[in-house]
């Protein structure tokens, strides 16, 4: 094997060396634990959950909705074996309640649900408003140009706009056919969840001196939607079904998120509320500002096990390929800090040159460190490892950022976030920091 070719092997692909991502009006009420019950994560295997070392995230039911699990769902005469990963969601929301039974029962009283077409923005404005508000009236002041206030998707799509879930656009049209995205997804049971005050400090992240970071729309809720896990991440072998911000999404894919959201627990919205909504990073010389100004444009993106490569062109041939742009843990740290080489070349357009980073799975990464950094002296841009299974193996890297934060992709929130690693179970598991850019 020629020098600087990598292979996938393990948990992720390593390196042969030696031959060389309060608008809200309903949060749930949290119930203790002898009183709810804990339902499956829909598609995602506990073995798949575990893979970085990462637990997976609890949907917890309060005790007042479970009589309405428990219930007999409608059937679906148009569900499939390969429809299994968001079966659970479909029952939820559109057999169980009613939010996404858009279309008339058959002759013989089963219901198509089109898990494979692309939801519309209409569809959709029904769809959230019937789970967070649907007892309310819309504001006849809300004006869309193309939805008549006497077409029946006026009022939802009123309510929906009044809340900021969904947005006109400049021209006061809601466009009412077009497909939803998952950040139009992601944004819009964010902020029914609650969650405005997070989004908007996210969407001004600066460091202490007032530095700003240019962030993509909807960057917010982006983040915020990840960490509540409402984008489903596909299994290994079949990660061609991840989406990234800008997809389009399926209507099976819509109902998995408006169930996370549904079932979500409500300290969850606290923690996330308590971890974001001030948040801010240190100030920055010059070199770390433009790493971290260059990982958040990847906030998320996918979890791709074995994946390294953000760009939509191809992956280069000698790193093996993935099937779309996205990460794994390792794979996201190498797109921030590895330098270029002849086989590895991110820039153009990343805007540095990278530094000597030739291990590429998170074990080799951490059995690589010449200086053991703990916690406390933790500076942005190093690497942060954890041992998640606690069997003293590495089984997860991140980059801290500074202040308690990092850039991470996990399997978890289903890829690239700014995760909180202050307190709870990065802080519980972290083993030690890496520093590779010059002091």
């Amino acid at each position: 094997m020629a020098p600087g070719v990598w292979f996938r092997s393990g948990r992720g692909r390593s390196a042969l060396v030696s031959l060389v991502v309060t608008i809200g009006l309903l949060p749930l009420a949290h119930a203790p634990a002898a009183q709810a019950r804990e339902l499956p994560q829909p598609g995602v295997p506990k073995s798949h959950a575990r893979a970085d070392g990462m637990p997976a995230i609890p949907v917890v039911i309060p005790a007042a909705r479970t009589a309405s699990v428990v219930a007999p769902p409608v059937v679906f005469s148009d569900l499939t074996p390969a429809d299994a990963w968001a079966k659970p969601a479909i029952n939820y929301v559109a057999g169980v309640n009613t939010w996404m039974r858009d279309f008339a029962a058959n002759p013989d009283g089963t219901y198509a649900f089109q898990p494979d077409a692309i939801e519309t923005r209409k569809y959709f404005a029904r769809s959230v408003v019937a789970a967070f508000a649907p007892e309310e009236l819309p504001d006849p002041t809300v004006v869309l140009s193309d939805v008549d206030p006497s077409s029946p998707w006026y009022p939802s799509a009123a309510i929906a706009v009044k809340h900021g879930w969904l947005t006109p656009d400049a021209t006061g049209a809601f466009h009412p056919d077009d497909p939803v995205t998952m950040a139009m997804v992601h944004r819009a049971l964010v902020l029914a969840l609650g969650l405005q005050p997070a989004a908007v400090a996210l969407n001004d992240m600066h460091t202490v001196d007032g530095v700003r970071f240019p962030v993509p729309a909807n960057f917010g809720t982006t983040l915020l939607g990840m960490r509540l896990g409402l984008r489903y991440n596909a299994p290994v072998g079949k990660e061609s079904m991840d989406v990234g911000p800008s997809d389009d999404l399926s209507r099976a894919q819509v109902a998995f998120s408006l169930y996370r959201a549904a079932t979500e627990p409500s300290w969850n919205i606290t923690d996330l509320l308590e971890q974001y909504q001030a948040v801010q990073l240190p100030n920055l010389a010059p070199r770390r500002m433009a790493l971290v100004r260059w990982g958040i444009k990847w906030v998320g993106y996918p979890y791709i096990w074995g994946g390294e490569w953000g760009l939509t062109k191809p992956e280069p041939a000698g790193l093996g390929g993935q099937p779309r742009p996205g990460f794994d843990c390792s794979g996201f740290t190498w797109w921030l800090l590895r330098a270029d080489d002849s086989v590895w070349k991110v820039a153009p357009p990343r805007p540095y040159a990278g530094f000597s980073l030739p291990q590429r799975s998170s074990a080799d990464m951490a059995a690589g460190t010449a200086t053991r950094i703990p916690f406390a002296k933790l500076r942005p841009g190093d690497m942060m490892f954890y041992d998640g299974d606690g069997n003293g193996v590495t089984d997860h890297v991140d980059t801290y950022i500074g202040n308690g934060f990092a850039l991470d992709s996990s399997s978890t929130p289903g890829g690239v976030t700014i995760m909180w690693v202050g307190t709870g179970w990065y802080r519980d598991h972290f083993l030690f920091g890496r520093r590779i850019l010059p002091t």
